[in-house]
């Protein structure tokens, strides 16, 4: 499997590090990239993280966008400027610093999950909350299509 899926809880350790979900890791490896590459959502209290496939995303995304615009220029600052490379040891775990665990709200836990072409971190209780606005927000498209299935 080449995609990320499910999510999984990880405690901190007394160091500071979190293990990446085998499953994840096995991903990044498959895909050829040495650690995770990450940045903060645009939309959400979490981490976005991927390897090769996600960077090249970003690529094909801003070659569409015309060379020193401003459009392009936020964009590429936003997912590339402020992004890390976050280097697993031999157990597959990483280090966040600081000042990002303090804006994401992680403490003691932190839920991975599978978004298929990319994976987030966030704090537990935050993440809770996303997937129930989530799953309505799914119930309400899924009634949306049904009704416009049905006037057909």
């Amino acid at each position: 499997m080449d995609r990320f899926l499910s999510h999984f809880t990880h405690r901190f350790d007394a160091k500071g590090r979190v293990s990446i979900p085998a499953p994840f890791r096995q991903v990044l490896a498959k895909d050829g990239f040495e650690g995770v590459y990450a940045y903060r959502s645009l939309d959400q209290p979490a981490l976005d993280c991927g390897g090769l496939k996600l960077l090249s995303e970003i690529d094909a995304l801003l070659v569409t966008l015309p060379p020193w615009s401003p459009t392009r220029d936020a964009f590429a600052t936003a997912l590339l400027g402020t992004s890390e490379i976050l280097r697993m040891d031999a157990e597959g775990r990483v280090s966040l610093d600081e000042r990002l665990k303090t804006a994401l709200g992680l403490a003691d836990e932190a839920v991975f999950v599978g978004q298929g072409h990319k994976f987030q971190i966030w704090e537990p209780s935050r993440f809770e909350a996303h997937l129930e606005e989530s799953r309505l927000r799914l119930r309400t498209l899924r009634a949306e299509r049904v009704g416009e299935a049905t006037t057909l």
